[in-house]
């Protein structure tokens, strides 16, 4: 039972007092990932058309 509190201990310490500074920026890594999707969406707004194009122009040929 003592190693096992001593474990959870030093997990809450280590969570506490990172040694890397640089480690766990989340709020960095969200906005990373906002701005990727609203990139993303942004071009799919703006070649939705040319994919529809193309997908149904493929598809007319395969169909006999």
């Amino acid at each position: 039972m003592a190693g096992w509190c001593f474990r959870l201990v030093r997990q809450f310490q280590a969570a506490a007092h990172p040694r890397d500074p640089e480690r766990g920026d989340v709020p960095g890594w969200v906005m990373i990932t906002l701005m990727s999707a609203i990139l993303v969406a942004g071009l799919l707004l703006l070649v939705q058309p040319a994919l529809e194009r193309l997908f149904e122009s493929a598809i007319e040929q395969v169909q006999p």
